[in-house]
């Protein structure tokens, strides 16, 4: 059977809530108690998304699994809404004791692109007590324990510790980013950083691996810009399974239950600080990772970089991003396991997604794109993106996603992945507006012609993916 899947609320994503990352505007309204060295302050966002795809997945269901009935194209709407409260309470010595508590609510109605809809959930977000203080000498602290949300580095590896979509629906919205348990602990020296972590994700029950994972990011900021850091992942539990390509690539993938157990993983990134004389508005990052587990012989890696330059001197400050990314496949020739594992990133357009359209079909595992990203800004208030990606697949008759590319082919040969590297090429236009200090507003076209990989598993010549979105978001 061939049935494309993501991972849950992750490389679905069509975009990045605008609104992630604001803090709530620090007016009297949002205060509920300010007095005696005690805030506690209201939280309320919430989402309204309205989407429609047509030829879902380039219609490989009806090649592949003709008689499953899965619609080629459907629209639904989707929304969430997450009300919270915060505290912080300072200490007579200077310390300061915070949390949070927030929740998720979520419904989708009509059929989404993964034939799932009319469901929705409750879920519990954020649920953490924390403190933070200095120790003297420049040195600060920052202890918290509960779900809350964290993201290292770029985004690459720790960034969503929570899956939305299929039974707690709104599946291109994403609002659950928490980490169903994390135990975090920070140190600051001057602009220099160091976290170390046990988090364990908040997964769908219906595919719930029990992963545990633990490991450090040490950063360096620098006040110019630019950032230096590294981060290292320990998988110290989980039942995940990894799929290992067929020798030769003959046959169907062979599933390695709770492989992910004992992944390791070490990465590096960092971006430039702003130049002067010929190099000036250029902006350079570069990310790398390397992936071990020596319990199932496996070895993979990954890798992004791109140049980014600001036409200062243009109306509607332009800015054009040029990046290269790319993630080791199974090689079917070797007994080592080369698939690179992405844990849990960051999957928007404007992080690590591999495509638009093709992110809800590839995670970042045997894939590579060359993007490109295009952004004007004619008012302060909107603000127009245009992406390309350029996707190829790394390595050929293994799995590009998990192994649901397993597939009978003409000549009655059960075979995995694509026969020629290139998957797709996905065009994507953005608009967002500002409405007001807490109502934002985007809305979305985007095309994915099939690549010759695609077509191959046709037989033919397989038509272009389409969609489009709009949304409006308020965080208050």
């Amino acid at each position: 059977m061939l049935r494309f899947s993501s991972k849950g609320g992750v490389a679905v994503s069509a975009m990045l809530l605008i609104a992630e990352g604001v803090e709530a505007q620090e007016n009297g309204q949002t205060f509920l108690y300010d007095a005696n060295g005690l805030e506690v302050r209201s939280h309320l966002q919430f989402g309204f998304n309205a989407v429609s795809e047509g030829n879902l997945f380039w219609d490989l269901a009806a090649t592949t699994v003709p008689g499953s009935g899965f619609a080629h194209d459907t629209e639904w709407l989707e929304s969430y809404i997450k009300p919270g409260v915060s505290f912080e309470y300072r200490l007579d010595r200077g310390d300061v004791v915070y949390g949070k508590l927030s929740a998720v609510s979520s419904y989708t109605w009509g059929i989404d692109a993964f034939d799932t809809g009319d469901t929705g959930s409750s879920t519990l977000e954020e649920a953490y007590l924390a403190i933070r203080g200095d120790l003297g000498r420049g040195v600060s602290y920052d202890l918290s324990l509960g779900p809350r949300e964290l993201t290292l580095g770029t985004g690459m590896l720790i960034a969503n510790g929570a899956t939305s979509g299929f039974e707690r629906g709104a599946l291109k919205l994403g609002p659950r980013k928490a980490w169903e348990m994390a135990v975090i602990g920070r140190l600051s020296l001057g602009n220099v950083t160091g976290t170390a972590f046990y988090l364990d994700p908040n997964e769908l029950p219906s595919t719930d691996g029990s992963n545990e994972l633990v490991g450090f990011d040490l950063r360096y900021d620098d006040p110019a810009g630019g950032y230096l850091g590294a981060t290292y992942v320990d998988v110290r539990r989980s039942e995940s399974p990894y799929p290992l390509a067929a020798p030769g690539g003959v046959g169907a993938p062979a599933v390695l239950s709770g492989a992910r157990e004992g992944t390791r993983t070490i990465s590096a990134y960092a971006r430039s600080n702003p130049f002067e004389g010929a190099l000036k508005n250029w902006v350079f990052t570069g990310d790398f990772a390397y992936q071990w587990n020596d319990r199932i012989e496996m070895e993979a890696w990954a890798g992004r970089v791109t140049a980014g330059y600001r036409f200062s001197h243009l109306a509607w400050s332009p800015s054009l991003t040029l990046g290269y990314q790319s993630f080791s496949g199974d090689d079917p020739n070797t007994a080592t396991l080369e698939r690179f594992d992405p844990l849990y990133y960051q999957g928007s357009p404007s992080a690590w997604a591999t495509g638009s359209k093709s992110a809800s079909t590839f995670i970042n595992s045997n894939v590579n794109a060359l993007t490109v990203a295009l952004r004007l800004q004619p008012r302060p208030a909107d603000t127009w993106t245009l992406r390309y990606a350029r996707i190829r697949a790394n390595e050929l008759n293994s799995p590009v996603q998990f192994g649901q590319a397993t597939r009978v082919d003409l000549n009655g040969n059960v075979v995995s992945g694509v026969t020629d590297a290139h998957l797709a090429d996905d065009l994507f236009l953005e608009y967002s507006r500002i409405i007001n200090r807490n109502t934002f507003l985007t809305a979305g076209v985007s095309v994915s012609f099939p690549g010759k990989g695609i077509d191959n598993v046709v037989g033919g010549s397989a038509d272009p993916w389409t969609g489009g979105f709009v949304n409006v978001v308020y965080n208050f």
